[in-house]
């Protein structure tokens, strides 16, 4: 939408209307004619033994004995409907806001009607109806236009309500959701199907305040699409969707009956960097690009990504190395490149970054800031990219003494949400644990992640070469000698150098055992001898259990989806971004490659032998730790007798 052409819909128009809208959520009655009516409910009393009464009671004299906003029992009280969820005596601040959030939907809408009225000459016609000097004649184009201003009003309410309690969504979703009271006979009737079937929903669903913001919000958004599809055989439409307005107290749209999307991402506060500006790490580079890509393949009306139900998501990875290797360059190159698609796509992105600084000295705070933490990167509506960095100094190792409670409480959080029984992977949303010291991380929580990326820097002349004359710049007169710049940082030849490395193991351990099974049964070509070489490993580390297993898979079916997608379906968002979610599995699918023994050794290498480094790394430290600690000892009791 051309924001030059809006009009701005003033604000004391809306107010106006507040009165009406508020008499609509305290109570009206309602027979529906379309939907059918759930069976009756008592409203849940404000306290046990106590029955709900009238709101207030006017101290004015002479009206001290009248009830003001006297509840009929037949009638609908949506905001009773509202303040009652969860049974509390008080309203919560959730049911404050959603109450709040419907009255100014309502207002905006009727300040629509009104507007919608005065462009299509209905309300001359309206005037003339009450008069009773409506022409015969002109019955049918009134009743036409009232029907307009119903699917005006009903529009404009679903998408304001969806666009003023966006940003209190949370990950819940609600099934089941019903829109079929939808009238058209007026706007006034109109809106009170509306309030009607969502009181009927919420009858159903809102047990409490997250269910009552999920519901509210999965009625509004089911509700506009039933209002778009319905308005698209309307006649006479053109006087609402011939016009746009804006509502600035709030930087609301409305464009007709396409739905306003409010942006629940917050700007990124990050210093991008481009693929080309990172030296060396093919391999996570590599998959950290392809990663990006598959992340905003996500369909915002399935909720789901193609990636996800065709294998090779990555939810959650792990990035290590030692200290100046590169990792945050690689988090600023991912969130650059996942910004940049969503921009085109027209899609809100959220980055978060879980730090040292979320961990608190008071019990279950920390916790709760990092389901926060949780909650935020995987909201559904948005495209998330979550990372912590420095893990090994944000959550605590089980059975560590030096690990504080808070830090605890990071570690279970993070667990259940990465792989906990309630972890839903929409392919939304990724997450990347990033540590210098992997070996120093719990080690339930370092298999739950399932992409191993070992960030190692430059590694060959060519890349130091690379990196300085990067780091350099340009403002100097320095030949750059016998080189062709950044030619060994082709990703393609890169990443096929990287991974057929992996064809046996690095670690010397972990060789070892595959030198052992290779002179047992061969080269390894079927699942059998595959399986032989993984009960191997499992005999030769115990920590190598199932869960391995399937962050090996899930690695292998990566791998088969490690194409090259055209660079043309994220240039502009039609030939892929906006397809339907259907045509995205076909054009996805059609691009999958099949999965070889290569690629099995590769990933079972690649993945064991990160296992074996940390064990290493681990058990090298305690020992040093032991060590260093006999000689203190012993230095200690020898200056003891020395000087006894």
């Amino acid at each position: 939408m051309d924001v030059r052409t809006e009009m701005e819909l003033p604000e004391a128009e809306i107010r106006s209307h507040y009165p009406q809208a508020l008499s609509a959520l305290t109570g009206f009655d309602h027979a529906p004619r379309l939907a059918k009516a759930a069976p009756p409910a008592s409203l849940p009393e404000r306290s046990p033994g106590i029955p709900r009464t009238t709101r207030f009671r006017s101290t004015t004299p002479g009206l001290a004995g009248r009830a003001v906003a006297t509840q009929r029992p037949e009638g609908i009280q949506l905001i009773d409907r509202i303040e009652g969820v969860g049974g509390d005596d008080l309203a919560s601040p959730a049911a404050a806001t959603v109450s709040r959030a419907l009255r100014r939907a309502l207002a905006i809408s009727l300040a629509v009607v009104d507007e919608v009225a005065a462009r299509s000459g209905a309300a001359e016609l309206k005037r003339a109806n009450l008069e009773g000097r409506l022409p015969p004649e002109k019955r049918g184009e009134f009743a036409e236009l009232l029907a307009v201003e119903s699917l005006a009003a009903l529009s404009v309410f679903a998408n304001a309500t969806s666009f003023l309690l966006a940003e209190h969504a949370g990950p819940e979703t609600v099934e089941g959701i019903t829109t079929d009271e939808i009238l058209t006979d007026n706007p006034t009737a109109a809106l009170q199907g509306a309030l009607w079937e969502m009181d009927q929903n919420l009858a159903r669903h809102a047990q409490d305040d997250k269910a009552l913001i999920a519901t509210v919000l999965a009625y509004a958004e089911g509700l506009a699409a039933a209002v778009q599809a319905r308005a698209e055989t309307a006649p006479r439409t053109g006087a609402f969707t011939g016009a746009s307005w804006r509502v600035a107290a709030d930087d609301f749209p409305i464009s007709g009956f396409a739905p306003a999307t409010k942006a629940r991402g917050k700007p990124v506060q990050l210093a991008f960097k481009k693929p080309e500006e990172v030296v060396g790490n093919a391999i996570a580079k590599h998959q950290m690009m392809r990663l990006s890509r598959m992340l905003v393949a996500y369909d915002f009306d399935r909720r789901m990504n193609p990636f996800v139900e065709l294998g090779g998501f990555t939810y959650t990875f792990l990035g290590d190395g030692k200290p100046g290797t590169g990792k945050t360059t690689l988090i600023q190159m991912m969130a650059g490149l996942i910004n940049d698609y969503c921009t085109v796509g027209g899609y809100p992105f959220r980055y978060a970054n879980l730090s040292i600084d979320n961990v608190d000295s008071y019990q279950g705070k920390s916790g709760q800031n990092a389901r926060a933490f949780i909650n935020s990167v995987i909201d559904p509506g948005v495209i998330g990219f979550g990372t912590i960095d420095d893990i090994d100094q944000i959550a605590g190792k089980r059975g560590d003494k030096q690990s504080s409670s808070g830090q605890q409480e990071i570690t279970a959080v993070l667990m259940e949400a990465f792989a906990g029984a309630s972890t839903i992977v929409r392919g939304n949303a990724t997450f990347g644990m990033f540590s210098n010291y992997a070996e120093s991380i719990d080690d339930a929580l370092r298999q739950r992640a399932g992409g191993r990326f070992l960030i190692d820097g430059p590694k060959t002349q060519a890349d130091y070469i690379d990196i300085l004359a990067l780091l350099l710049g340009k403002r100097h007169e320095i030949p750059v000698g016998d080189h062709e710049l950044m030619k060994a940082q082709a990703i393609k030849t890169a990443v096929a150098d990287s991974l057929e490395a992996h064809n046996r193991p690095q670690e010397a351990g972990l060789a070892q055992v595959w030198d052992e099974v290779v002179s047992r049964l061969g080269p390894l070509e079927s699942l059998a001898d595959f399986g032989a070489y993984l009960h191997a490993i499992s005999l030769a580390d115990e920590r190598f259990t199932g869960r391995a297993i399937k962050n090996i898979t899930d690695a292998i079916k990566a791998r088969a989806m490690d194409f090259d997608m055209p660079d043309e379906w994220f240039e502009t968002p039609e030939p892929f971004l906006h397809q339907p979610y259907e045509k995205k599995l076909e054009m996805i699918s059609a691009l999958r490659k099949p999965i070889t023994t290569e690629m099995l050794a590769q990933e079972i290498n690649r993945y064991a032998d990160s296992e074996w480094r940390y064990a290493d790394s681990s058990d090298e430290t305690a020992i040093e730790d032991a060590v260093r600690g006999m000689e203190r000892m012993a230095e200690a009791r020898r200056r003891f007798e020395g000087n006894g």
